[in-house]
């Protein structure tokens, strides 16, 4: 059935119970397991004070740091449930994007990602995330709430 599946986190609590659901799937099916947070572009738009107040190099470290943080506790959550969980830090891309890029490279066969994330306003706007990977991906999407 599946073989390598791709967990989708942006940190949050909802994303790490679909990490658990991705596990109760993975475990008797033997499959390959990576978590991916992605992080979007450093906005080259902006000018003046504000981009000397946040250069470039301090965005990376600061994206490098919430990636991290947010797949930390997928790593935890594997180890307990004695399953081996690749995680990976996708840069420069927008979550939707970089969800279906990685999947693409790591030739997964399975997206499993939480309904909502971090989007705030501009999800009423632009659509959520998760309606985004389901509308771009090549291959199966389990979304859990």
């Amino acid at each position: 059935m599946f073989k390598h599946i791709l967990i989708a986190t942006d940190g949050s609590e909802l994303a790490e119970r679909a990490a658990v659901q991705a596990f109760q799937l993975a475990k008797p099916l033997q499959a390959k397991l990576t978590a991916v947070m992605v992080t979007e572009p450093w906005l080259t738009m902006v000018a003046g004070a504000t981009a000397e107040a946040f250069p470039y190099e301090e965005y990376e470290k600061a994206a490098a740091k919430d990636a991290a943080q947010g797949l930390a506790p997928i790593s935890e959550l594997a180890k307990k449930a004695e399953l081996t969980c690749v995680t990976r830090h996708v840069k420069d891309h927008y979550p939707a994007e970089g969800i279906i890029a990685a999947c693409k490279e790591l030739d997964c066969d399975l997206i499993v990602m939480g309904s909502h994330g971090r989007r705030g306003l501009a999800k009423l706007f632009l659509g959520s995330e998760a309606m985004k990977v389901l509308t771009l991906s090549t291959v199966p999407v389990l979304i859990c709430r």
